[in-house]
């Protein structure tokens, strides 16, 4: 090879290498191109709603101050009131009566709030804010136009022949859905503290809502509207609980069952031996025809007797009574 044609051939091969090199370069570019939209997707975390603070004078203006003729429910918290706001928005707000208001007057009732209204399921009613001020604790709730379960059950003639047994087989298992995201699907988890039959409401299609939870704060020793509705320990000092929302949510399955009233307890006193006896026609709401098959309510019956019928620490999980009624539901 002569002189000039090794230069030649020196010459070709760097070229060559610098052609690899830059080539090489231009591959790792396009593929960090491609990567950067995938390395720049970043999940994106849902905001938990926070609730409204409204100013007592709105409040005051929504409900035409407080009217009389606004009220749509009345509870051992509180009044309930249809509120119209200013630019047309309609929700429910609960003016919490007076001496709860009083003997709670240092307590966080806005901390409280703020956490539980991060709270949104179909089967709850979400609270959409709040409103305090000297002598005054608001409660802002969505308004729903729904009818409760007590009303159906009881205060009706006609409404607990409105809801056969597949109607309450779907209460039970939604109202169950609803309590168990409270206890477990929700953080920090909620603890209801007052569970019965007046506290779900039932919406056209017989979808169970659970509201009034997470306010037992407000009255933690006032016997009205909860003796029967809580177990034994929680009068002995242990207070609300999970295990004290199983009991209540036991109670509301005996008054599907039969279309008794709770009676302060006295429901279960009468309840537990025909089920455990396996007296379940005895049991069964005679406004009703028993049906030929009765499985799905000795099941109902059987886990209504495991919520009231156990200490705490036997209790079911509202997990499990959950998982127990959406079976049943399907059959």
């Amino acid at each position: 090879m002569s002189h000039s044609e090794h230069i030649a051939y020196l010459f070709v091969i760097a070229l060559l290498s610098t052609s690899v090199i830059v080539l090489g370069v231009v591959l790792i570019l396009l593929l960090l191109c491609q990567k950067k939209p995938v390395q720049s997707q970043e999940t994106v975390t849902p905001i938990k709603p926070s609730a409204q603070v409204f100013p007592l004078t709105n409040i005051d203006a929504a409900t035409d101050g407080f009217n009389h003729r606004r009220i749509v429910g009345e509870g051992r918290l509180g009044t309930v009131y249809a509120a119209i706001f200013e630019k047309g928005e309609i929700a429910a707000v609960k003016r919490i009566h007076s001496r709860h208001v009083l003997s709670n007057a240092g307590f966080g009732f806005s901390r409280i709030l703020r956490s539980i209204s991060s709270a949104q399921h179909p089967n709850v009613v979400p609270i959409i804010g709040y409103s305090e001020g000297p002598g005054e604790r608001i409660i802002v709730m969505e308004f729903v136009g729904m009818v409760c379960l007590d009303f159906y059950l009881h205060q009706n003639p006609e409404g607990s022949s409105l809801l056969d047994w597949n109607h309450r087989l779907k209460i039970a298992a939604g109202a169950a859905k609803g309590l168990e995201y409270l206890h477990e699907g929700v953080a920090p988890n909620i603890v209801h503290g007052c569970v019965k039959a007046s506290n779900i409401l039932i919406d056209v299609n017989f979808c169970a809502r659970i509201c009034d939870y997470g306010l037992s704060f407000l009255a933690p020793q006032e016997k009205r509207g909860l003796v029967g509705y809580v177990d034994d320990e929680y009068w002995r000092g242990s207070g609300a609980c999970k295990e004290s929302d199983v009991y209540g949510f036991g109670i509301v399955l005996l008054e599907l069952l039969s279309g008794r009233l709770c009676e302060e307890g006295r429901l279960v006193n009468w309840a537990l031996p025909l089920i455990k006896e396996m007296r379940i026609s005895e049991l069964l709401d005679p406004g009703l025809v028993i049906p030929d098959d009765i499985r799905a309510l000795v099941r109902l019956a059987k886990v209504a007797s495991a919520c009231v019928g156990n200490s705490r620490k036997s209790r079911p999980s509202i997990c499990q009574v959950a998982t127990i009624l959406s079976n049943l539901e399907m059959d």
